[in-house]
């Protein structure tokens, strides 16, 4: 990333004033032995295992969250019967709540780290909640509903020096800054095309709104569960599950792939704005993302590396086999193919099985005696977490800067499905500069009496940097040669 090219705006004075409904005073300072208090919103689904995994990384929990009774009274009673096991006398005295806000009110002095792993369109008001009581945050992928979402929580965040990171597990792992420093190193030489692919969605989509009316599950609070979203009847066909490919609270396939598949690359060549998107899809609905999609980015030359072509294909659409590799046999569920003018480089969903193709060409490039010059982590990346919490150095790379960005560039995807036509976008003006219509989904205005979170922001957030937490002398020994 070059110096200068991106702008720093002061935060707004009084936001935390409209938006936060407690006054708190965090503890901001921890010793590595010390315990920490968790909040967790969201325990079904994915948050059934973010909230594990605060709690086995020695966080001790002491509220849950969920529109729905059914996951919250089975993880309290996880929690608790863990606790007890170890210590049958212990009172864990872990609150339940429906509602965040009231978690805020009433419990909001008494955490210090939080994660958020609900539906897409709850990650940013209760993140932002979290921000403006000075907790640190943790908040699953996508990181937003949408790209105005991801930069002011990437802003807040800045502003208030608190720690956060991107559910996107892989980011943490060896093989993603294995393949970082191979494309560095230029094993492959210069990467002028990138195909991606998965077998998402495995939920419905390319649907209309249903025309019926259905009982709400007496466990669940429609209205807590809708919050930001529009109000609509409820159906079952949006949830529990099937949210993902409804507009109104998913991205579709893009949203719950794109950022782990497309992380590696995204980092390694430096993709931040592209001159355009387009996107073929199998039809178009108002409500829903399509059956499937190919969506196309076009990335400028930056600095050494050269112009590059991103290919995206989900709902069961296949890039073509490598000429160098005839016989590969590709994994259905998901993978990427990186073309590089000397060779290409397959990896499959956290880069785990990275190899250059054929196998031959792997032995000979000698990958093995590049050297290592990113940070490993010690631990998945929750530990990565709790740690910057403790010290408060910030979590190595997918904290809210680099996600955020990351984030911004998985939505352009879904701005061109939705546009129907080939999008070009300002990054400085935040705005599709071609089609006045796509810009109305990025960012959208939150229901009545769910505004607080939202209220005097400013309208074009500064452009996140996804350098930030990057070691200085690392920073500068990680560039293209």
């Amino acid at each position: 990333m070059k110096k200068g090219m991106l702008t720093r705006r002061g935060f707004i004075t009084g936001v935390a004033a409209t938006a936060a409904t407690v006054t708190i005073i965090p503890r901001t300072a921890f010793g590595a032995n010390d315990r920490l208090n968790g909040a967790c919103i969201g325990c079904g689904g994915k948050g059934d295992g973010d909230t594990m995994d605060l709690f086995h990384n020695g966080v001790n929990i002491v509220a849950l969250c969920d529109a729905s009774d059914g996951p919250l009274d089975k993880k309290h009673k996880q929690i608790t019967d863990e606790i007890k096991k170890k210590n049958p006398t212990a009172d864990p005295g872990i609150k339940k709540y429906k509602d965040f806000r009231k978690l805020f009110d009433e419990m909001g002095d008494k955490f210090d780290v939080m994660t958020v792993s609900t539906p897409d369109h709850t990650h940013f008001p209760a993140s932002m909640a979290g921000l403006l009581a000075g907790k640190h945050v943790f908040t699953q992928k996508p990181m937003t509903h949408n790209i105005w979402e991801a930069r002011k929580l990437a802003e807040v965040a800045r502003e208030k020096k608190l720690m956060t990171l991107m559910g996107i597990q892989g980011h943490a792992h060896e093989m993603d800054r294995n393949l970082c420093e191979w494309v560095w190193a230029g094993a492959i030489g210069n990467v002028t095309e990138v195909h991606y692919w998965t077998n998402r969605p495995v939920w419905p989509q390319g649907l209309d709104r249903p025309t019926k009316e259905e009982a709400i599950p007496p466990s669940l609070d429609w209205d807590l569960w809708l919050n930001v979203a529009p109000m609509r009847p409820y159906n079952g066909a949006y949830c529990p599950f099937k949210w993902r490919g409804w507009w109104d609270y998913g991205a579709g396939a893009m949203g719950d792939i794109g950022c782990h598949v497309m992380d590696a690359v995204f980092w390694a060549l430096d993709l931040r704005f592209p001159t355009s998107v387009s996107a073929e899809t199998s039809d178009h609905h108002e409500e829903t993302a399509p059956k499937w999609s190919i969506i196309t980015y076009e990335f400028p030359a930056r600095g050494k590396l050269a112009p590059c072509k991103i290919l995206w294909h989900d709902g069961g659409k296949m890039p073509p086999v490598p000429k160098d590799d005839p016989g590969f046999k590709m994994n259905p569920e998901c993978g990427a193919f990186l073309y590089g003018d000397k060779g290409t480089l397959w990896h499959d969903f956290y880069c785990d099985s990275a190899r250059i193709l054929p196998e031959a060409k792997h032995k000979e490039a000698g990958v093995g005696k590049i050297p290592k010059i990113l940070p490993r982590c010690k631990g998945g990346h929750m530990t990565e977490f709790v740690t910057a919490c403790k010290t408060g150095q910030p979590p190595f790379g997918a904290n809210y800067e680099y996600s955020a960005a990351l984030t911004e560039f998985v939505l352009l995807g879904n701005l061109a499905v939705r546009a129907g036509q080939k999008i070009e976008w300002d990054p400085k003006a935040m705005k599709v500069t071609n089609c006045a219509e796509a810009n109305k989904w990025v960012r959208r205005e939150p229901r009545k009496g769910w505004d607080q979170y939202y209220k005097g922001l400013a309208d074009v957030p500064p452009l996140p940097n996804p350098e930030v937490g990057l070691p200085k002398a690392t920073a500068e020994q990680a560039k293209p040669n």
